[in-house]
């Protein structure tokens, strides 16, 4: 018999039964939508996978009747039927609010430090059993650990991944400079002079750096200017600042957190803004779970934008 197991599809299960609760052909090719002679044939190949004739034409001439085998099948057949659907819905279904999954987000410490804030209390909202992790991207590799699922979603800048990930733009970012509030420089507007005079903190993400992106622009224009420290991490920096007269030069949505303790001003360079995005591999697209979870983050982040602007989804 194990070598009819093959033969079996699901058509045919719904056609026994079907077969079983009209006992009529015609009935039952049309609560299935088919054909009286389809149902026929799906009927003849179940009697030779199963090696019984299953029904037989009633004495009344009206109808048919099943036999002990078919009988003996019935009750076993609508548990197969109900695990069918229960398989096939459960890849399709995601209700957050009875949900214990845990997702990681991968993403250095200043995009976690703007999306985390916003994104926490709406996933406690919505699914208070659900937990995030946030870790810190290995860069060399975040295409392979989003295709195997070690990681759900980077949040990150373009040049960061591989071109085959689907993406969406969270936000364009623009930087700002910060001292601390007291700052002996005052608070009146910062001239490119003072900027290159006055000591600077970097943030090296690789560690050990000194020179960055604004390095690179303060050359395009001849001029340069005295990092004095250099640490690994963004939540050090408001640290930093408030204990020294170091400048810094940062994402404007990572410095408007500490604007109780720092001073914000318009760098005197011109410096590109540039792209954060959200970046998954494109077999999670359709999954539910996944797709829950890309909206809350889009949520929190685009919370003054439409929430057609937030299902936007595409492949760079």
């Amino acid at each position: 018999m194990r070598q009819n197991i093959g033969e079996l599809d699901i058509s045919l299960l719904l056609a026994l039964e079907a077969l079983l609760r009209d006992a009529n052909v015609t009935h039952a090719a049309a609560r299935l939508n088919i054909t009286q002679s389809a149902l026929s044939g799906r009927l003849t190949k179940l009697r030779q996978i199963l090696n019984d004739p299953l029904f037989i034409p009633a004495s009344s001439g009206r109808g048919m009747t099943p036999t002990p085998h078919a009988l003996a099948l019935k009750p076993d057949l609508h548990r197969l039927l109900e695990q069918l659907t229960r398989f096939i819905q459960s890849s399709h279904v995601f209700d957050p609010a009875s949900s214990d999954r845990i997702f990681r987000i991968a993403a250095s410490d200043n995009p976690a430090a703007i999306v985390a804030p916003d994104l926490l209390p709406l996933v406690r909202a919505e699914a208070p059993g659900v937990r995030i992790a946030f870790v810190l991207p290995d860069k060399g590799r975040i295409g392979e650990q989003l295709e195997r699922g070690d990681i759900d979603l980077f949040v990150g800048a373009v040049e960061d991944v591989p071109p085959d990930l689907m993406a969406r733009t969270l936000f364009d970012e623009a930087f700002v400079t910060a001292q601390r509030k007291g700052h002996p420089r005052g608070t009146g507007p910062l001239t490119l002079e003072a900027f290159c005079e006055l000591d600077h903190l970097l943030i090296s993400t690789a560690g050990g750096g000194f020179s960055g992106i604004i390095d690179a622009a303060l050359a395009e224009i001849g001029r340069g200017r005295r990092v004095s420290v250099s640490v690994q991490s963004y939540a050090l920096a408001p640290l930093v600042l408030n204990s020294t007269d170091c400048l810094c030069t940062l994402p404007r949505r990572f410095l408007e957190r500490f604007t109780d303790s720092l001073d914000l001003f318009e760098p005197p360079l011109p410096l590109e803004t540039f792209a954060m995005k959200l970046f998954w591999h494109q077999r999670m697209g359709s999954d539910p779970a996944h797709i829950w979870l890309r909206s809350m983050v889009l949520k929190a982040v685009l919370k003054n934008k439409p929430i057609a602007d937030i299902s936007h989804e595409a492949q760079r």
